[in-house]
Parts: structure tokens; C-alpha cells; sequence
């Protein structure tokens, strides 16, 4: 028979047991508290904290919880070192950069191409470009709701025009918009210089062939006056009054292709439209040649001058009709972004490739009749409305003129 122990060893036993418990338990709530401060500050974005290394108990796992300080430290250093970069690598673009991360239109960040093309020194908000100019303002901020624009504006220091794009981000659970723009008057300046050239010389050219023979003849029948049989002498007046009559005919083009009036805008069906240009067409169309159009989304309204729009149909169809089509689809549809698109696509005889650029200049015309000035002030006419008229097709299958009303 084994003795029992005695009752004192047992209380020790007991007590050392107990404190033991205790002791973790203690340590596991005190650790609990330290993790939960560290973790509190560091989701506060503050790294100014150190645990005491010294003491048994404590000394491991404080050490520990300092080293994770240290590896979030090097991270934060690292993240800021990365933003910096970024942001003096966005300080030499020469496109502007603004990020507006509020409703409001509170902006988050704009670099210095951005500050320098609008002639602020700092950007906290848009609203603070209505100093400079209210439809400045506007762009901007239908820019910040996802719509691209474009912008002739005057601050104190010059005349600008922008063109802003947008696109939008989720960044930390935030949509965030980013505007991009950039001055294009320069370039705008060189296709204006381009076009003025082309212009001048159609224009020489159109003068001189119509002027030089006019000379010739007059300066001949000046000078044989007394010898000239009386019929020849008129038929020399006659003709000199027939080319004094195109050169007038082609100044007026002229003047009506530089005094387009102000389109006259309200809100029209353009099947209406369509409807009014077949019928406008119908007796060049003949039974030679057919005329469709087709809507893609249902009632396509425009807000626009009706009769200018008519006018640039009736050009297209007309054009079509003088390439030899035998079908003409005329297609409408609503893009994302709002804006309609109108394709007139024909099968006739597409336009040379090395005419293309040519189509749009003043004047310039591959018809032995034609003015030369149907599309070029179709294009100035979707200018003023704010859109755009381009060649976006032509070859053996089919040639598409795009109308884009935005």
C-alpha cells in the first residue's frame, strides 16, 4: 500500500498550477491588447510606436511585433518613394493630368502640364474654373461624369484650345475620374495654315483659268476691232461675258461657303428629316437607283437646324447618285456616350485614295459641273452643330460618309 502525499505538496502543486494558468492567461490578454494597439495604429497610417524588449515574459514577442513595425515602415517609405517618382514623372508629361475623386468636383491631384494649359497656380475644386470661363467649367465637369469634349477658351495669358478625354476608376472602393487634355492649337494652327494654303491655290487656280483666257480674247478683239466681221466680235463678247458669269457664279460659292448662317436648332425626328430628303431626291433617283434608311434604336432625335441637315443629306445622296450607285442605305444609331451616328453608305465608284484629303477642301471637285464646295460646307455645317462629317469608307464594296452628332 502506497502512502499518500502529503496535504502541503499538494497545495504547492496546486498553487504552482494555478499562477501558471494564471500567468498565461495574463499574457495571452496583455498580448491581445498589444496586437489590437499595433494594428490600430497602423490602420491610422501611424508607424511612431516601439515595444520594450526587455523582461522575460514580454522580451520574444515584443521583438516580434516590432520587427512587423519595421517590415510596414520600409513599405510605407517605399510606397511614398513610388509616389513621388510617379508624380515628378506626371510633372514632365506635357499632357494635362486631373483626378477628381468627388461629386462636387473636388479635385485630388493635377499636375503642373495641367495648371500651366488652364493658367491656374493651384486646382482644389472645378468650380473654380468658371473665373476663367463658365463653358470651361461645364467640359470639365461633364467630363468628371464621363462625356469628352472640346474647347476654345481666353484666360489671362492666352487663346487655348483643349481637347478632354475622361475615364473613370474604382481605387480603394472610391470611383474616381480621371481627366486627360491637352492644348491642340498648335496643331489646330498648322491644319488651319494647311487648309488656307490649299484654299489659295484652288482659288488661283479656279481665277487664272477663268481670267487668262478672258484677257487673251479681250486684248484680240481690242486690238483686230476694225477687221472683225460682226458676228465673230459678238461671239468674242459672248464668251468673254460667259466665263465673267462662271467667275461671278464662283465667288458667290465662295461667299456662301464663308457666311454659313448660325444653324437654327430645335428638336426634330430624323425620320422626319429622312422622309423630307427622299422626297427632295426622288427625281434624281429614278428607277435606277434605290434609297433606304434604317434606325437602329427606336425615335432618333436630333436638336439641330432641319434644314441644314437636310442639306448635307441631299449633298450625299446627290454624290451617290453622280458615282454611279445603284443603292443607298442611309443607317442611324445611339452610341454609349449619347451621341447619333449617321452612316450614308452607297455602292457607286469609291473615292481615289489619293483624293481622300482632298474631298473636304474648298472648291476641289472631280466633276466636271460640280462646285467643289457640297462637302466642305456640309462639314462646316456639322462643325457649327457641334459634330463631325468624315470619310470613313471607300473602296470596291461600298464608300461611307459618317455624320456624328454629339
Amino acid at each position: 500500500m502506497t502512502a499518500g502525499l502529503p496535504t502541503t505538496v499538494l497545495v504547492a502543486a496546486a498553487a504552482v498550477v494555478v499562477t501558471a494558468v494564471a500567468a498565461v492567461v495574463w499574457t495571452s490578454s496583455r498580448s491581445r491588447r498589444k496586437i489590437s494597439y499595433m494594428l490600430d495604429a497602423l490602420e491610422d497610417n501611424e508607424v511612431n510606436f516601439r515595444f520594450k524588449e526587455k523582461g522575460v515574459l514580454d522580451a520574444r514577442f515584443n521583438r516580434t511585433l516590432n520587427r512587423m513595425k519595421r517590415i510596414f515602415e520600409k513599405e510605407k517609405l517605399q510606397m511614398l518613394e513610388q509616389e513621388k517618382y510617379f508624380g515628378l514623372m506626371l510633372d514632365k508629361v506635357s499632357t494635362g493630368i486631373m483626378v477628381v475623386d468627388n461629386p462636387d468636383g473636388h479635385v485630388a491631384y493635377s499636375n503642373t502640364a495641367a495648371l500651366q494649359i488652364l493658367g491656374v497656380s493651384s486646382l482644389v475644386n472645378l468650380r473654380q474654373l468658371s473665373r476663367i470661363s463658365q463653358e470651361l467649367c461645364d467640359v470639365f465637369t461633364m467630363a468628371a461624369r464621363g462625356r469628352d469634349g472640346r474647347l476654345n477658351f481666353t484666360n489671362d495669358m492666352s487663346s487655348r484650345t483643349i481637347a478632354v478625354k475622361s475615364s473613370t476608376a474604382v481605387i480603394g472602393g472610391r470611383e474616381m475620374h480621371i481627366i486627360v487634355f491637352n492644348d491642340i492649337s498648335s496643331e489646330q494652327n498648322e491644319i488651319e495654315t494647311e487648309s488656307w494654303t490649299k484654299l489659295i491655290r484652288v482659288l488661283i487656280h479656279e481665277i487664272m483659268n477663268t481670267v487668262t483666257p478672258v484677257v487673251s480674247l479681250s486684248d484680240s478683239l481690242v486690238r483686230y476691232s476694225d477687221e472683225l466681221p460682226r458676228e465673230e466680235l459678238r461671239d468674242g463678247l459672248t464668251t468673254i461675258a460667259a466665263s465673267s458669269k462662271g467667275l461671278l457664279k464662283f465667288v458667290e460659292s465662295y461667299r456662301n461657303l464663308m457666311h454659313v448662317p448660325e444653324p437654327v436648332r430645335k428638336v426634330v425626328w430624323l425620320k422626319d428629316i429622312m422622309s423630307r430628303v427622299t422626297q427632295l431626291v426622288e427625281a434624281r433617283l429614278g428607277e435606277s437607283t434605290a434609297l433606304s434608311y434604317t434606325e437602329l434604336n427606336d425615335d432618333i432625335i436630333l436638336y439641330a437646324d432641319e434644314d441644314q441637315i437636310s442639306q448635307i443629306l441631299v449633298n450625299l445622296v446627290k454624290n451617290a447618285v453622280q458615282a454611279g450607285a445603284s443603292h443607298i442605305s442611309v443607317t442611324a444609331s445611339i452610341g454609349e456616350d449619347g451621341s447619333t451616328t449617321v452612316d450614308v453608305a452607297n455602292d457607286g465608284a469609291p473615292v481615289p485614295e489619293d483624293r481622300r484629303e482632298e474631298i473636304f477642301v474648298p472648291f476641289f471637285t472631280t466633276k466636271s459641273d460640280g462646285s467643289g464646295i457640297g462637302l466642305s460646307l456640309s462639314r462646316q455645317i456639322m462643325r457649327m452643330h457641334g459634330g463631325s462629317l468624315s470619310l470613313t469608307r471607300s473602296d470596291s464594296r461600298e464608300t461611307v460618309f459618317t455624320l456624328i452628332f454629339r
